[in-house]
């Protein structure tokens, strides 16, 4: 007995498909952001309903758990931050440059305010820190990506003479995101871009532009 070869979806199956990934998109949109201002712990259908306008009923449609919602969140700021910073980055000559263009691109990503409360990870991780399980495992790959990141333009600085040869890539590595995390939490507790101006000005001269 022969069995039907299996059909292709149909336009107004495909359109159903495209809107659904559009309305989850614009949900955990609205949650990243109000994540870096609520906490991840914040998060609540409720909040979501009313920052979205979808209903409590649609919310659940997309999402089984509160932790289910949480990781999506993560993973959704996880796109910005690369969007955002990492690809930016990437596409700067390689060595030191990158190392800049990381940084840049990072302070400009907290004061265009992608998030209201600043970089995503930096106000949910000392937040989900002290709670151990998933959310909290996936925010510590995450900020280790971006040291490790740091590392490896650092590493190809060295390698490339930009930078002393006796340059501990780890700890320039370590003083980088201090420096980022230091000037996204002035600027959001002081509402003032001169820290983000400062911290531009701290990283040159770290990196030895200007000598």
């Amino acid at each position: 007995m022969s069995s039907a070869a299996p059909q292709a979806p149909t336009t107004k199956a495909r359109r159903r498909r495209s809107d659904g990934e559009r309305t989850r998109q614009a949900i955990l949109g609205a949650a990243a952001s109000l994540a870096t201002v609520d906490g991840l712990e914040g998060l609540s259908i409720g909040n979501l309903a009313a920052a979205t306008g979808i209903s409590k009923s649609g919310l659940y449609a997309h999402f089984g758990s509160k932790q289910e919602l949480q990781l999506a969140t993560v993973e959704e700021a996880e796109r910005v931050l690369d969007e955002e910073v990492v690809q930016p980055a990437l596409a700067a000559p390689r060595g030191r440059e990158q190392l800049l263009a990381v940084c840049d691109a990072f302070l400009s990503y907290v004061g265009r305010r992608v998030f209201p409360g600043g970089c995503f990870f930096a106000a949910t991780s000392l937040e989900m820190g002290a709670r151990p399980g998933p959310v909290k495992d996936r925010l510590v790959a995450i900020q280790s990506d971006f040291t490790g990141l740091l590392r490896s333009f650092a590493v190809a600085a060295i390698e490339q003479h930009e930078l002393p040869d006796d340059t501990d890539p780890d700890q320039l590595a370590f003083e980088l995101h201090a420096i980022l995390l230091g000037a996204d939490t002035k600027f959001v507790l002081y509402d003032d871009a001169t820290f983000l101006d400062l911290a531009r000005r701290v990283v040159r001269e770290r990196l030895g532009y200007g000598d």
